[in-house]
């Protein structure tokens, strides 16, 4: 059992599409050819979004298309699977951007060795856990506004991903409150 008092990462949450680059030894499956967005030297590159494959012409707000068009520094990624974020214009909050971004979730692996066409979702603060913390990332983003889109004011919330535990927990800046059935409220 993970002890509580451990190293946490927090990030903002990005409010978008879940989205990812799948690099796979082609020789190592079976594969259906028509969701290959790119090969080289028996690599495939695969876009999906959390439930399934996507392809330009089946897609999920032009990830596809964008994972296309950026195969080659996309592959720089390397094999296995690359979840993150596919925000931007015309995507849930857009964040007043005219642009669509791919935004890495995994702070502890990329950084500024990542491909040129990729983000990083932000890390708002990396140290032991604290509720108080918590709730000072999510103060943080309510009256500063979004880290990943300087100037956008409604920004989703927080990620805190406890290391020692492995596993995430979101807080949103609305609409985050315990349901009044569950701490016996009437």
């Amino acid at each position: 059992m993970a002890r509580l008092s451990r190293e946490v990462i927090i990030t903002e949450k990005i409010d978008g599409t879940n989205a990812q680059v799948f690099i796979s030894d082609l020789s190592e499956w079976d594969y259906d050819p028509e969701q290959l967005i790119f090969k080289s030297n028996n690599i495939g590159l695969f876009a999906g979004s959390r439930t399934r494959w996507v392809t330009p012409e089946d897609d999920n707000y032009g990830f596809a298309k964008w994972c296309q068009t950026n195969a080659e520094d996309l592959m720089n990624l390397g094999i296995g699977q690359h979840f993150g974020e596919w925000w931007g214009q015309g995507i849930q909050r857009k964040y007043g951007l005219l642009d669509k971004r791919f935004s890495l979730f995994n702070v502890s692996r990329w950084g500024e060795d990542r491909p040129a066409c990729c983000g990083v979702v932000p890390t708002l603060y990396k140290g032991i856990f604290t509720t108080e913390m918590v709730d000072e990332c999510v103060n943080d983003l309510r009256s500063k506004g979004s880290v990943a889109a300087p100037g956008f004011m409604k920004p989703e919330g927080v990620i805190v991903y406890h290391t020692a535990a492995g596993i995430g927990f979101k807080k949103t800046l609305d609409k985050d409150e315990s349901p009044k059935s569950l701490v016996g409220l009437s």
